[in-house]
């Protein structure tokens, strides 16, 4: 292998992004063969160097793994939990290369969220300037109506700032008080589809992740696992402007 960025080492590892990953060089945690490293830009092989992070060797893959699954409500989202909870890392113990979640859903969430061990892409993906829409399915207690629908498109203010949806689609209606709404976003704060609806007096039955990009869950059940196919791939690249 080339010599490469050490910065792009450490992100091709799935240990951080590149810009991470230069911070975990400036505070001195990265060395090379037993010299710590503490300035940006030097090239290494990683196939001949002993690279570590914390102490810790890098575990280098020289392919790169994306994978779609779909989160069971009631699992972390997580690799490990000290607790003992369920968490994404117990349907991965089988699996030597080191994956990272790209984006959260909250425990009683379920749906679509990706794993990798692309630390570049990882990083990307969460950015907000890259702004990748979400769509989610939510199952809705409370009066869904057109005036609440725009209110979601024109913006609702929560206490970390203003949010609003990108699209809203009336699903379905089980009742007057029983609603399926479909709601697409751009950001990904905390908790940011129950805190959108229960700030307009309603509350989350339910709440499906349905797509991430250009990636969708399909009809994947849950707990099951599937690679990217190449359209998928060629399409998430282009719109986080990584080189295939």
């Amino acid at each position: 292998m080339a010599q490469t960025r050490l910065n792009k080492i450490i992100a091709d590892a799935g240990i951080a992004s590149r810009r991470a990953a230069d911070q975990l060089i400036l505070e001195g945690r990265v060395s090379v063969d037993g010299e710590v490293i503490t300035e940006l830009g030097n090239k290494f092989d990683p196939e001949i160097c002993d690279i570590k992070v914390d102490g810790e060797s890098l575990s280098i893959s020289k392919s790169k793994t994306y994978l779609a699954f779909h989160k069971p409500a009631g699992v972390i989202s997580t690799m490990s939990d000290p607790e003992g909870r369920s968490n994404l890392g117990d349907f991965f113990k089988d699996r030597k290369d080191r994956l990272y979640h790209v984006g959260r859903l909250d425990k009683d969430s379920e749906g679509l969220i990706l794993l990798t061990n692309d630390g570049e892409l990882a990083h990307r993906a969460t950015h907000p300037s890259y702004g990748l829409e979400k769509r989610y399915l939510v199952e809705i207690e409370g009066e869904f109506n057109k005036q609440l629908s725009d209110q979601l498109l024109q913006g609702v203010r929560l206490e970390d700032g203003l949010a609003r949806a990108v699209k809203v689609i009336h699903a379905r209606a089980v009742s007057r008080n029983h609603h399926w709404v479909e709601i697409t976003i751009h950001e990904g704060r905390y908790h940011i589809i129950r805190r959108l609806i229960e700030s307009l007096g309603l509350k989350v039955l339910r709440l499906i992740r349905l797509d991430f990009g250009p990636i969708s869950l399909g009809d994947m059940k849950p707990g099951r696992h599937r690679v990217l196919n190449s359209q998928e791939m060629t399409n998430l690249f282009n719109l986080l402007k990584l080189n295939t």
